[in-house]
């Protein structure tokens, strides 16, 4: 884990922007088989949080709240999604309430929901302390 996070700081914001934009081309292409779980997955999975270039912070939020966006079944997100993903996904989930718009922001409720019950109150606790890791 050490390695990966040394290697994301060593990459430049060009070559995570390349990385980012091949993760959504396969993002699409989950969305269109009708798998967004797994769209979701990969769109949370390699989220750089140490980066400190807005472009970069701003192309990751893109392909992840296309994934959200393409849930349907919140409740079947839940049963299939892994437990190391729900820290990064309520960072995910606060940036997406913060924009204000009506869409996004009803969606990620639907999903603040279900997450809070699923992870319990520290997982919104761990988002409020983390001022390192900004998404």
């Amino acid at each position: 884990m050490v390695e990966q996070e040394e290697l994301v700081e060593a990459d430049s914001p060009e070559a995570i922007i390349i990385a980012i934009e091949n993760k959504s081309r396969k993002i699409d292409t989950l969305l269109k088989q009708s798998k967004p779980v797994e769209a979701l997955k990969t769109a949370l999975e390699g989220s750089p949080p140490k980066i400190k270039d807005e472009r970069c912070k701003s192309a990751s939020w893109i392909v992840v709240h296309r994934a959200m966006m393409g849930i349907k079944d919140v409740d079947g997100l839940f049963s299939s999604l892994e437990p190391e993903y729900y820290d990064i996904l309520m960072k995910y989930l606060y940036r997406g309430l913060a924009t204000g718009d009506r869409p996004t922001c009803d969606q990620f409720l639907r999903i603040h929901e279900k997450l809070t019950e699923k992870a319990g109150l520290g997982c919104i606790l761990r988002y409020l302390a983390d001022t390192v890791n900004i998404i």
